[in-house]
């Protein structure tokens, strides 16, 4: 076994106030906070800034961060920071700002080019310092050693590799309060794809990433119907976001298999969200995956707000997920979302090209079984 995390997790409501003392114990003297337009313009970040502030750390704001966001965009980044000599980096944001963060800081100290670091285990040397701060309860993106480009028109890389890891990690429920509804379920259902992929994962499965994942499912279980309702509940707020983080922990050491191959075509051709995405596909795979995996499926009843008191089985598990994510309020079919019927074959065909997620799948998929689980999915 060989289990690998973030150095330092600081998670407690009102932490935000401690990043620039955080980063001044990592050297750091002139940051780049990366983060997108929208919390740049609804002024989120003003609490991480004034933190910083405080502590007399200069900084710079790069806010230009998309959804699945494109390569071009990230080697922009990456100049701008090599020309203001920033010596450290903050992801602030969802998934794709810290990510983002991650390649700036492992790009802007090396000689490396960014196409000889996709895959596994392809980066050399060292990052500059980096700290990472999420305003959404799903990725995990603060405690994994993966980032997720868009490279060409919709094709995801990812770039797995220890040095992604960031120093800090920086939990703080109060900057998850009024996330709307449809992004706190995606997200939340995202997390949750994370624990339940890897408690099944057919590769680097552990009883450290088992314990984590079921302590995730139970938290985020038990709290994202609340947090949807009500998005100033901080118990809630705080419950999914330290949840979210232990799935990442989990996801980060046992890998993600099929749920999120299948969901990065939809990201990449359609721009559906990476959470939406998960949650789309989720019950369909759960239930194609049944076949070989239902001794696993029935021991995370117990985990399962909804499902711990009923009979555990396999069955059980996926309908009580199904019955959480439509519960939720968002979308439950490729069709409501205006994906082409046929278009599915390609969907099909562009998935099997992600053989790193699908080989921790418990069962095998073909290109056949692929399309039919777009077409249970279309609705």
């Amino acid at each position: 076994m060989d289990f690998q995390t973030t150095r330092r997790i600081v998670a407690e409501p009102g932490s935000v106030n401690r990043l620039g003392a955080l980063a001044r114990e990592l050297g750091v003297k002139r940051a780049l906070l990366v983060t997108d337009r929208g919390i740049f313009e609804s002024s989120l970040h003003t609490r991480a800034t004034d933190a910083l502030k405080m502590a007399d750390v200069d900084f710079v704001v790069e806010y230009n961060v998309v959804a699945d966001p494109p390569e071009g965009m990230v080697l922009e980044a990456v100049t701008k920071a090599r020309a203001l000599r920033i010596d450290g980096v903050i992801g602030f944001g969802g998934g794709s700002s810290m990510d983002v963060a991650k390649v700036i800081a492992t790009l802007v100290p090396s000689q490396q080019q960014i196409g000889e670091i996709y895959g596994i285990g392809n980066v050399r040397g060292a990052r500059l310092p980096l700290i990472q701060v999420p305003t959404t309860a799903g990725t995990g993106s603060e405690v994994t050693q993966i980032a997720i480009i868009t490279t060409g028109e919709t094709t995801k890389t990812g770039i797995v590799s220890p040095q992604l890891l960031p120093d800090v990690a920086l939990l703080d429920g109060e900057l998850t309060l009024g996330l709307p509804p449809p992004v706190t379920a995606a997200t939340g259902i995202d997390a949750m794809v994370h624990a339940i992929e890897a408690y099944t994962s057919r590769h680097k499965k552990n009883q450290y990433s088992d314990l984590l994942a079921r302590e995730a499912l139970r938290l985020l279980s038990a709290h994202l119907i609340t947090a949807v309702q009500d998005g100033t509940n901080l118990e809630a707020r705080s419950a999914m976001l330290y949840g979210a983080m232990l799935a990442g922990q989990a996801f980060a050491n046992a890998p993600v298999a099929a749920v999120h191959a299948l969901a990065y075509p939809l990201g990449g051709h359609y721009h559906i969200s990476h959470g939406l995405s998960n949650s789309l596909m989720l019950a369909h795979v759960l239930r194609f995956n049944a076949e070989t995996a239902p001794a696993p499926y029935a021991e995370l009843c117990a985990s399962l707000h909804s499902a711990k008191a009923l009979p555990a089985s396999a069955e059980t598990f996926i309908t009580a997920i199904a019955e959480l994510c439509a519960a939720t309020g968002i979308e439950q079919s490729l069709r409501q979302l205006n994906v082409p019927r046929a278009d599915l074959p390609m969907l099909a065909k562009e998935a099997m090209l992600q053989q790193r997620l699908l080989v921790n799948n418990p069962r095998e998929i073909t290109e056949t079984d692929a399309l039919r689980l777009y077409e249970n999915a279309w609705g």
